[in-house]
């Protein structure tokens, strides 16, 4: 297999993996979505333009990348729902998966700062 075949299904695979693990970003708190998607539509362009397509065209996931690359933010709506994600695993994981205070501490400051920096990016437009 000559190179240039081989690095486009390099980017081909992470790609997939990055819109995969991307995917389940939207319900794993702290699991970043956004940086995943556009990493998969950085790795798609350079190597699939049906695959480019295919993401940024997608009604859930096209909205993702459209909306950082055109500095919209994110919409209260998508927003809240985010933070409740996020403080149902967290408390979860505090009460359930660790007996330990300093962990269960650690668990509810982070957060604590992922959801004011949610709540700080503003929507645009």
């Amino acid at each position: 297999m000559e190179k240039r075949n081989l690095i486009k299904y390099l980017l081909i695979a992470a790609g997939m993996v990055s819109t995969v693990v991307g995917v389940i970003g939207i319900f794993v708190p702290l699991l970043p979505t956004t940086p995943l998607l556009l990493l998969a539509a950085a790795c798609f362009m350079r190597s699939s333009d049906r695959l480019y397509t295919a993401l940024i065209r997608h009604k859930v996931l096209g909205m993702y990348i459209k909306n950082y690359m055109e500095k919209r933010g994110i919409p209260i709506k998508i927003k809240l729902f985010s933070i409740a994600l996020l403080w149902a695993g967290i408390l979860s994981s505090a009460m359930f998966a660790t007996d330990k205070l300093w962990l269960r501490i650690l668990l509810v400051s982070i957060a604590i700062v992922v959801s004011i920096h949610i709540m700080l990016i503003r929507k645009k437009g």
